[in-house]
């Protein structure tokens, strides 16, 4: 159908290769698809059984399409996802997805969209649309801070203004105009600096540049979060980006979607949590990408051990890797801890879990969509930043008053037991951390306000809208 005979959007959307990042996509899919939009949402045959179903009143409107991700040497047969390899290794990742370029530019020329919704990793595809005439959208799973701190795009793209080792990102950047301690520490930024290795010494398009991109040559940047939370940071990416930058919310996960397990393994949770008060329980999980070291699971086991509070602790096996997680814990930790703390192997409903009223606080590695859980549910944080946007995260939270930082030698990363511990009780329990409990608490009607969330998307969605309509009358004027 030619664009100019429909009356409503008719969209693609293509997310980066990572469950947090095909969640939030498919959520804003389907808020489209509400409206009454056409939505064509494209991932890999493995990712899209991942994503929650379809209600059936949408699925005339809301389309999955299949794309195989081309094999390249050393990526393993069935790795499909971020989660599938070993972080350092993510270059392969991207360059198979980048090798699905021929293959999306040909399905927009056929299906002819108004917009195509982008993730930062495709940065490809921003100018094969363009060179056919479509709409180009950057969604941004990385709040505003995380995007300003990075800074202009065309600095990015020609090579980080300000430098590019790890010194130089752990401090704040000279385009910020305002007092923040938002930056990262030296060894965060030294693992993601790691990761751009490629194995082959075959070029990949690095992170930075990517972003950089994105944002260069899209006609409009949407932010996962709100102004409400980052005020100074969104009046500064406007001003660093110069196009449209449109806040749409944080994009809450519903726990009827928190799928990919079975309901037999939820119960056996629901079970053990039911047997615990009201908000007494810490919930630990780092994410499905990096991986701690025997140092860090022994500490951070001990250190969960020694706060004497329950825990559910949620351990995933590394990608790659013959030897189980089980046998780097503690000798005798699991059956000193059993009477109250749960260690789980493998993936858990967290958005469930969090949901529990006898969870209280969340240890976390700080990734944006654990973030957006955890204080749209009211659970305290406790911060164990590990890689990506999670350091730049950790500070921002720790500066708006919502997290506390588990103290870590800046250098190296390494933490001790005692600090766990003390960052555990002092979150949870303890008098001193009575404000950071009450502020959380306040902070879940704006993290949890569906109303306010879906306002913002509306906004966004209105905007595509009526950007298309003056495109389509731009286009009558000329002819």
């Amino acid at each position: 159908m030619e664009r100019t005979s429909r009356e409503n959007l008719h969209v693609v959307v293509f997310p980066w290769l990572a469950i947090g990042h095909l969640i939030p996509f498919f959520h804003l899919s389907k808020h489209l698809a509400q409206k009454g939009h056409k939505v064509y949402f494209i991932s890999t045959p493995k990712n899209l059984t991942k994503i929650p179903k379809i209600p059936p009143h949408l699925s005339s409107l809301l389309n999955l399409v299949s794309f195989p991700l081309p094999q390249i040497p050393n990526l393993p047969l069935d790795a499909e996802s971020a989660a599938d390899v070993p972080f350092r290794t993510q270059a392969l990742l991207k360059r198979a997805f980048d090798s699905l370029e021929p293959a999306l530019a040909a399905f927009l020329e056929s299906s002819t969209p108004d917009w195509v919704i982008l993730d930062y990793a495709s940065h490809w595809l921003y100018r094969r649309a363009a060179e056919l005439g479509v709409s180009r959208a950057f969604l941004s799973l990385f709040n505003a801070a995380m995007l300003s701190f990075l800074g202009p795009p065309a600095g990015l793209i020609d090579g980080r203004d300000g430098g590019s080792s790890p010194e130089d990102f752990a401090a704040v950047p000279k385009w910020v105009p305002f007092e923040t301690g938002v930056a990262y520490r030296v060894h965060e930024i030294a693992k993601n600096l790691d990761r751009e290795i490629d194995l082959n010494n075959d070029s990949t398009t690095p992170d930075l540049v990517r972003f950089g991109l994105a944002a260069d040559e899209s006609d409009v940047v949407a932010v996962k979060s709100r102004p409400e939370f980052e005020p100074e940071w969104f009046g500064l990416l406007g001003e660093l980006y110069r196009r449209p930058v449109f806040p749409v919310g944080f994009l809450p996960p519903v726990v009827e979607d928190d799928g990919g397990g079975d309901d037999v393994e939820w119960v056996g949770i629901k079970d053990w949590l039911d047997e615990r008060e009201e908000e007494s329980v810490v919930y630990v999980a780092l994410g499905t990408e990096a991986t701690l070291t025997r140092d860090e699971l022994t500490e951070l086991a001990l250190g969960l051990e020694r706060s004497e509070l329950p825990f559910f602790w949620v351990i995933r096996n590394s990608p790659g890797s013959d030897q189980p997680e089980s046998d780097k814990l503690p000798d005798g930790f699991v059956e000193r801890v059993k009477d109250r703390g749960m260690v789980h192997f493998g993936w858990a409903p967290q958005v469930r879990i969090l949901s529990h009223d006898s969870v209280g606080g969340f240890l976390t590695h700080c990734g944006w969509n654990s973030v957006v859980e955890g204080l749209g549910l009211g659970r305290v944080l406790v911060l164990l930043p590990m890689v990506n946007d999670q350091g730049i995260n950790a500070r921002l939270l720790s500066e708006k008053g919502v997290g506390l930082e588990i103290p870590r030698n800046e250098l190296d990363g390494s933490f001790g037991s005692d600090s766990v511990a003390e960052s555990i009780r002092l979150a949870m329990v303890d008098e001193s951390g009575e404000s950071l409990r009450v502020k959380v608490k306040n902070m879940r009607n704006l993290f949890g306000d569906k109303e306010g969330n879906d306002r913002y998307l509306n906004e966004f969605i209105s905007f595509l809208k009526e950007s298309r309509m003056s495109f389509l009358k731009d286009n009558r004027t000329r002819t």
